[in-house]
């Protein structure tokens, strides 16, 4: 879908937020919107990489803001161009993260531990406050956060990233209880999506890995752009604060 602006659809009027949208599951699910004709905001911290996602979305559609997620400023910058530029910002879609360690948590660093709660939840937290002020307090809207299967269960060796996950899907139920009835608040948890960003879990070993999950293979961005798409849509319309899991079957192996 790469070429898809093209041909793009008639435009649904509808604008949306995604952080960390450069590459991976940010891209996929900003790729998903545009499809069906929504405009898209995307961030991401290297300026490069965000045009050329921009370029490959449609420069008509979409625009970018390169900025750190949990950098207060950069967060006020993303929503008034988003407000300048479309008017309006009706999805906010929290996927910016990072993972910057592997071990077991009896020995991390508690600075890093920090850091990784700061890009995966309070940044979340930020968009959510400016984005609830700017537009959808008064004229509705929906938020999807993306957590993950590392936030609903133990996950070794990447335990701080689990725990930051955690705390999004709780951070959804607390927004949808707060934001309702004029905001819809969900997350969704995926299992091991094929993405630069996750290729440590998988890389060298795809096929070993997939051969665990029912379905038979790994995720791909787009598995998780097309639940997104779903939850930002009218037809989700009376779900919310739930986390939507998108696992390819992997639960299914908790069974005894």
């Amino acid at each position: 879908m790469t070429e898809q602006h093209n041909a793009l659809p008639a435009l649904s009027g509808k604008v949306a937020l995604v952080t960390g949208a450069s590459r991976g599951i940010g891209y996929g699910i900003a790729e998903a919107l545009v499809a069906r004709g929504d405009r898209v905001v995307i961030t991401g911290r290297n300026e490069d990489a965000l045009k050329e996602a921009v370029e490959r979305l449609g420069a008509e559609r979409a625009i970018g803001v390169a900025g750190k997620a949990h950098d207060e400023a950069h967060q006020a910058v993303a929503v008034e161009r988003a407000m300048e530029t479309f008017g309006r910002v009706d999805f906010l879609v929290n996927n910016a993260g990072t993972n910057p360690v592997f071990g077991p948590i009896a020995d991390l660093d508690l600075g890093v531990a920090r850091k990784v709660f700061e890009t995966n939840v309070i940044s979340a937290l930020g968009f959510a406050q400016r984005t609830w002020h700017a537009w959808q307090k008064e004229n509705g809207g929906v938020i999807v956060n993306i957590a993950s299967m590392a936030g609903i269960g133990a996950s070794p060796f990447i335990g701080a990233y689990g725990m930051s996950k955690a705390a999004m899907v709780n951070l959804s139920l607390q927004l949808a209880h707060e934001f309702a009835p004029v905001v819809r608040v969900n997350s969704i948890a995926p299992a091991v999506v094929k993405t630069k960003f996750a290729a440590a879990l998988y890389e060298n070993r795809e096929e070993e890995v997939a051969a665990s999950y029912p379905l038979g293979r790994l995720g791909v961005p787009e598995d998780i752009g097309g639940a997104a798409a779903f939850l930002l849509s009218d037809a989700s319309g009376w779900i919310t604060g739930q986390t939507l899991v998108v696992d390819g079957g992997l639960l299914l192996n908790a069974g005894v």
